[in-house]
């Protein structure tokens, strides 16, 4: 099969999301970064609304990160992200929300206030609602998160690598970049299963790539996922 074309930049989770998907699947892909309501006529042909992750296989257009990695999975070889089983694929789906509403919430808290707001848009972001988010939202994701990871090397659903994983691991990064001031200590089992997500080749190429950008505008990560 031809080669697919991801649009967008991995700094978004959602977009993180969908390389991570691809490599695990073993599709042949390029990567055009484009940003938010980029007039590029070929991303605006798969992403009418302007949005990414978006991606042109062949003649075919499509964006949701979640949509895409429907589609890919039912178009490509490779491992499987989505479950056979009823209802582990029911599962799956819901990890897929959660990881994209509930966690991103939070986090688009911090990051955007903290990264995106000064570093690209040249503007203040929101301090005080990223330090509520930080001090009142986040540990109530973390409490719930530290209850259902499983073990290092294990997976939300089963004992094989899901959409459910690729979508609750992704966020973590964006916190790593926006400093999020977390003990983690009181995370001991999230600590390690994130750690062992973003070590996995899928995720650590995205990581050191935008760790090297922070480097070169001089931001500096708190490096807990891959080397910073």
């Amino acid at each position: 099969m031809s080669q697919i074309t991801i649009f967008g930049a991995s700094m978004s989770p959602f977009v993180r999301k969908v390389i991570a998907g691809a490599i695990e699947k073993g599709v042949d892909f390029k990567l055009k970064t484009v940003g938010f309501q980029d007039p590029d006529p070929d991303f605006r042909r798969a992403s009418p609304l302007g949005k990414m992750p978006a991606i042109l296989d062949g003649d075919y257009g499509l964006a949701d990160s979640s949509a895409i990695l429907h589609y890919l999975d039912a178009r490509y070889d490779g491992p499987a992200l989505l479950p056979a089983d009823p209802q582990a694929r029911g599962r799956a789906v819901w990890w897929d929300e959660y990881g994209d509403t509930e966690l991103f919430a939070v986090g688009r808290k911090l990051f955007f206030n903290r990264i995106v707001a000064p570093l690209f848009l040249k503007r203040e972001g929101d301090a005080a609602m990223a330090d509520r988010a930080e001090a009142e939202d986040l540990p109530r994701v973390l409490d719930f998160l530290e209850e259902r990871v499983p073990d290092v090397d294990g997976f939300l659903i089963g004992n094989t690598l899901t959409i459910a994983d690729l979508a609750v691991a992704s966020p973590f990064v964006n916190l790593d970049h926006a400093n999020a001031a977390i003990d983690w200590t009181a995370y001991p089992r999230l600590d390690a299963w994130t750690k062992a997500m973003a070590s996995r080749p899928s995720f650590a190429n995205s990581i050191a790539h935008e760790q090297g950008f922070f480097a070169k505008i001089g931001h500096k990560v708190a490096g807990r996922l891959g080397a910073a």
